[in-house]
């Protein structure tokens, strides 16, 4: 396993994307740093962490989706990975909250950041950018954040964590790649937060509405029936999840 460490850095996904342009990297480089300065999130919000305290790193991932149909899978098996790892090391509850964070009691435990390269060979290189609070227990400007030493009460290997989601997100690929996709999307849907259950939703005008989760589109957009009885999809930056 190549895992390239870093004591600081702007960006992970940056800094493997930029190595990838001049440099030959076997699938599955690691890129991890202690202080990551400018991480990015979903929706274009900053990643903050700790420095030093929680896992912040990307992966190179090359020849897992072969499609733009087939881009969200990659969400959902690196999603499913990070879950599996915690779990394996950890009896904690987890849910997958649409598009891919890690929620644990209804709090913010990790995040998860995917940047597709398309070469002109048609292939599909991916970095996986994901960010897990591991030992950090302040968090004083994130609302609903959570880490594994504020549930578990003491501090944590983030190396074993590390080499244990970098080993699953293999694992969880090679199913995919074997034709599991349909028992992966099962498997993502089941543990995904807030399904089937009533709950609020926030339109980008600040328009709020009641809505049921009913499931995830093939290309990764939000289904949501509504209290009419209409069924609407939302991409990323259409809609937000409150409660």
């Amino acid at each position: 396993m190549n895992i390239i460490k870093l004591d600081a850095t702007a960006s992970t996904n940056t800094y493997l994307k930029d190595l990838l342009s001049t440099t030959d990297l076997i699938n599955f480089t690691v890129v991890s740093t202690e202080n990551q300065y400018a991480g990015k999130g979903q929706r274009g919000a900053v990643w903050n962490a700790e420095v030093g305290t929680n896992l912040t790193f990307s992966v190179l991932v090359k020849d897992c989706v072969s499609t733009i149909e087939e881009i969200f899978c990659l969400n959902i098996v690196t999603a499913l990975a990070v879950k599996s790892a915690i779990k394996k090391m950890l009896n904690v509850e987890l849910d997958i909250k649409w598009p891919n964070d890690i929620l644990a009691v209804n709090s913010k435990l990790g995040g998860i950041l995917i940047e597709n390269i398309f070469k002109a060979d048609g292939k599909i290189v991916s970095i996986v950018g994901i960010g897990i609070n591991v030992n950090q227990t302040v968090f004083n400007s994130l609302n609903k954040a959570t880490s594994l030493a504020k549930l578990i009460g003491h501090q944590l290997d983030k190396d074993q964590l590390l080499v244990g989601v970098v080993e699953q997100l293999i694992c969880y690929c090679h199913r995919l790649r074997e034709g599991e996709e349909s028992q992966l999307w099962e498997e993502y849907l089941c543990q995904l937060y807030r399904k089937g259950q009533p709950s609020v939703f926030e339109l980008p005008s600040g328009k709020r509405f009641m809505g049921i989760i009913e499931g995830v589109s093939p290309y990764g957009h939000l289904e949501v029936r509504c209290e009419d009885d209409s069924l609407f999809t939302f991409g990323v930056k259409e809609v937000k999840l409150l409660y």
